[in-house]
C-alpha cells in the first residue's frame, strides 16, 4: 500500500468558472461575480479558475457580454490571487485546430489582460498540440499547467500516465492536472494513479473531478493521501452534481488533519451566502436543472461526462427520438473504440456523441458521417491513442491519406486575414480573437456593441442568440 503523504492541500476555487458551466450552462453573468471578488481575493486560493472553456463562446453568445471585459474587471478585483483559465491546446476555446500565430497571439494576450496559470489540455492527449500553448505561456511569464485528459480503456494503464508526466515535465510546464472531466476517477485508482505520478515527475499534481458519479470527496481525500497538492473545488451553492466537490467541505474536512488547508471557513460561509440566491434564481428559472444535481451512475457504466450526456438527451429531444437514448449510449463506446479509444472531452466528446446519435438513427453505421468525424480520422485532430479502426475509417475518409505530423504544421498563419475580416468592427485588438474563434457569433456581438454605444434601442440591433450546447 503506498506511503501516506503529510502535508497542507492548495484548493483552486471553480465557482466563476466550471461549476456554473456544470450546473447553469455558463449563464453567470459578469455582474453577478464582481460584487464577490474583494471577500474572494482574501481567501488565500492557489487560484481562482474564471476564465476559459465555455465562459467565452458564452459571454458572447448568450449574455451579450465581451469576455475580455470580464477578463480586465476580474484582474481589477483580485489583487492578491492568481486568475486561472482553461485551454484547449490548439484549438484554443474553440472547436477545431487554430494555426499557431492565433494560439501565441491569444496566450498572450491572455496573460496581458490579466491571466496567471494556463490549464492547457488536449482532447486526444496528444502533447504535440500542447507545444506552442506551453512555449508561449511561458515566454509571456505565465504559469503552464498540461491537463492529462483522465479516462478508461485498454491503452490507459499507470505506465501510460507516468509516460505522459515525464514528457509534460520535459516540455517545460510547471504544473500537472488530472483533468477527470466525467468523474471516473475511484478512490483506490486515485491513490494509485498520484502515487505514480509522484513517482514519475517533480511536477506538483493537481486535481480535477466532477461529482456526477458521486465519488468525487471521498477520491479528493484519498488523492490528497497520496500527495496530490492541489484540489479543484466549487463554493457550496454551486458544487456537486455535474460540478466539484463544496470548497467548504473539503476545508472541514482537512482541518487539523496534516493536509489542513489553513482556510477560513467563516469567510467561506460568508462567500457560500452570497451565491445562495444566485442559485436559488438559476433553480426558480428552469437554468439549474435539479436533475444535474444528483449522482447519475450511468456516468460509470457508459464512462460518458455528465455534459455530454445532457447534450445527447437534448439531440435526441429535438430529433423526436428520446425513445434511442440507450441505443446511443450503447453505441458511444463502439464508435470510441472505432476512433482510437479518445478521452470523451470537448470537443471529442460531441465528435463521439454526434456520430453515436447518426448511426442508430439512421439504422446503419456511418451511413451518414459528419465533418468532423471526417477531421478525426483524418488526423486533423491529432493522434489517437490507439489506432482508428481501419475498416471504418476507409468507409468515412475513401482513400485520402491521413496525416501525421502535428496537424498545426499545415496550417497557414491566419491573423492578417483575420484582422482583415474584422477591420470595419475591431475596437481593441482582442477583437480579432474573438471573431478568429466564433466568427458568427462575434459579429453579432460586435453589432450589438455597435447598437449600445451609438444609442439605437438594442433590440432592433441585428443581433442573433441562438441556442447552441456548450
Amino acid at each position: 500500500m503506498a506511503e501516506t503523504v503529510k502535508k497542507p492541500v492548495q484548493i483552486t476555487e471553480t465557482v466563476l468558472r466550471d461549476a456554473h458551466q456544470s450546473l447553469i450552462a455558463t449563464r453567470m453573468t459578469t455582474d453577478e461575480m464582481v460584487p464577490i471578488i474583494d471577500k474572494m481575493d482574501k481567501i488565500g486560493y492557489r487560484a481562482v479558475e474564471c476564465w476559459g472553456g465555455a465562459t467565452f463562446d458564452a459571454a458572447l453568445r448568450f449574455l451579450h457580454e465581451d469576455p475580455w471585459d470580464r477578463l480586465r474587471k476580474f484582474r481589477d478585483g483580485f489583487k492578491n490571487t492568481k486568475l486561472q483559465m482553461l485551454f484547449r491546446g490548439q484549438n484554443i476555446l474553440g472547436y477545431k485546430p487554430y494555426p499557431d500565430d492565433v494560439v501565441e497571439y491569444f496566450v498572450q494576450k491572455s496573460i496581458a489582460n490579466g491571466i496567471d496559470v494556463i490549464r492547457i489540455f488536449d482532447c486526444l492527449n496528444d502533447l504535440r498540440n500542447l507545444e506552442t500553448a506551453v512555449k508561449t505561456t511561458k515566454k509571456e511569464g505565465g504559469e503552464a499547467q498540461v491537463a492529462l485528459c483522465y479516462t478508461l480503456g485498454k491503452a490507459y494503464t499507470l505506465d501510460y500516465w507516468v509516460n505522459m508526466a515525464k514528457e509534460i515535465e520535459a516540455m517545460g510546464a510547471d504544473s500537472i492536472c488530472i483533468k477527470d472531466m466525467a468523474g471516473l476517477l475511484l478512490p483506490q485508482a486515485a491513490t494509485e494513479l498520484v502515487t505514480a505520478l509522484k513517482s514519475g515527475s517533480k511536477l506538483p499534481i493537481e486535481l480535477h473531478t466532477h461529482y456526477t458519479s458521486g465519488a468525487a470527496s471521498m477520491t479528493y481525500m484519498k488523492a490528497a493521501e497520496a500527495g496530490c497538492d492541489i484540489l479543484d473545488c466549487a463554493m457550496s451553492p454551486f458544487a456537486l452534481g455535474t460540478s466539484q466537490p463544496a470548497t467548504e467541505v473539503m476545508v472541514a474536512s482537512f482541518a487539523g488533519t496534516p493536509y489542513d488547508t489553513g482556510l477560513d471557513l467563516t469567510a467561506l460561509a460568508e462567500i457560500a451566502n452570497y451565491f445562495r440566491p444566485i442559485r436559488e434564481k438559476y433553480i426558480a428559472n428552469g437554468l439549474m436543472n435539479p436533475k444535474s444535481l444528483g449522482v447519475d451512475i450511468k456516468t460509470l457504466q457508459y464512462q460518458v461526462p455528465g455534459g455530454m450526456l445532457s447534450n445527447l438527451t437534448n439531440q435526441l429531444k429535438n430529433m423526436n427520438a428520446e425513445d434511442k437514448f440507450y441505443d446511443v449510449l450503447a453505441e458511444v463506446p463502439r464508435v470510441r473504440e472505432d476512433m482510437g479509444e479518445p478521452p470523451l472531452v470537448t470537443p471529442s466528446s460531441q465528435i463521439v456523441g454526434t456520430q453515436a446519435v447518426m448511426n442508430v438513427l439512421t439504422g446503419e453505421r456511418y451511413k451518414v458521417v459528419p465533418q468532423e468525424s471526417k477531421d478525426i480520422f483524418a488526423g486533423k485532430y491529432g493522434k489517437s491513442t490507439l489506432p482508428f479502426n481501419k475498416e471504418v475509417q476507409k468507409k468515412c475518409i475513401g482513400d485520402v491519406e491521413p496525416i501525421t505530423c502535428r496537424p498545426a504544421d499545415l496550417l497557414e498563419p491566419g491573423l492578417p486575414k483575420f484582422e482583415k475580416e474584422v477591420a470595419n468592427y475591431k475596437q481593441q485588438d482582442e477583437d480579432v480573437l474573438t471573431y478568429a474563434l466564433f466568427p458568427e457569433v462575434a459579429l453579432d456581438y460586435f453589432k450589438y456593441r455597435d447598437a449600445q454605444n451609438t444609442g439605437i434601442d438594442v433590440k432592433k440591433a441585428d443581433t442573433v442568440n441562438k441556442a447552441y450546447p456548450v
